[in-house]
């Protein structure tokens, strides 16, 4: 079964395979890093506010990245929901990111002391001023995204989800169902199970390779976002968007 290599996402096509970054430090030699991952054919890099103390995106701010996606996040930690934590965290990313606009900016977390609505108000204020082009919500189920959308337009919800971590399958489906990316974080996570393993070296790839193959065949909007520091394991990524599974081999593997 081949599987589409890309996706929209909000008003632009993109690679079906971002990076993420939560390792990231800002060094001379990640801000190549980055640039080169770009050019390896990644579209989206993704980051957040707390990613290695704000170095995550300090380095792709330094690394003037033409053509990609850069999402980012705010809002993880409980009381920082609010207008005036998010507006500050929302100001940093954008100096820290050196840009105008950012891309797609995700609400880390629902913060237990701030409504919904008011933390999604905020980030739709700054949408209306241009300096936040899409808006996404992390870590929420089917009743959050619906709340979500009665405030401003929802393009992804980055969720955690892998081979071994289903539990938000029905969050899968309704995002394919309304046109929204689903970005599975912490994609790879225990991907050396015995039937990954069998599938892998029938077609002599890595088990990480066939992980991703898998994910992008179970809805048309997985949008990956596997972390690495190495444009070797990188392009290996990349390359699952070139494997082609057996109906028989997914049903293996669940």
């Amino acid at each position: 079964m081949a599987v589409a290599r890309t996706l929209t996402l909000g008003d632009t096509e993109v690679a079906r395979i971002g990076l993420g970054t939560n390792r990231l430090r800002h060094t001379p030699e990640n801000v190549e890093f980055v640039r080169q991952a770009v050019v390896a054919g990644i579209d989206v890099v993704d980051t957040a506010y707390t990613y290695t103390d704000g170095e995550s995106e300090a380095t792709i701010g330094a690394a003037s990245l033409e053509g990609a996606w850069i999402a980012t996040k705010g809002g993880f930690a409980p009381g920082t929901g609010s207008a005036e934590a998010l507006s500050a965290q929302i100001e940093e990313s954008l100096r820290r990111l050196r840009t105008d606009a950012i891309d797609l900016y995700y609400l880390h977390r629902v913060d237990p002391e701030t409504p919904l609505e008011e933390s999604l108000g905020t980030i739709a204020a700054y949408r209306e001023r241009g300096q936040i082009r899409h808006v996404g919500l992390s870590e929420v189920g089917v009743e959050e995204i619906e709340r979500g959308r009665q405030v401003v337009p929802i393009a992804a919800v980055q969720n955690r989800y892998s081979l071994v971590e289903r539990r938000h399958e029905q969050v899968v489906d309704h995002c394919a169902e309304q046109g929204i990316a689903f970005v599975p974080f912490f994609p790879l996570r225990d991907t050396d199970t015995p039937a990954v393993v069998e599938v892998a070296d029938r077609h002599g790839v890595s088990p990480q390779q066939v992980a991703l193959t898998w994910l992008l065949a179970r809805s048309p909007a997985m949008l990956p976002i596997p972390g690495t520091l190495s444009l070797e394991h990188l392009r290996r990524n990349l390359a699952a968007l070139e494997l082609e599974l057996s109906d028989e081999e997914l049903d293996a593997l669940g």
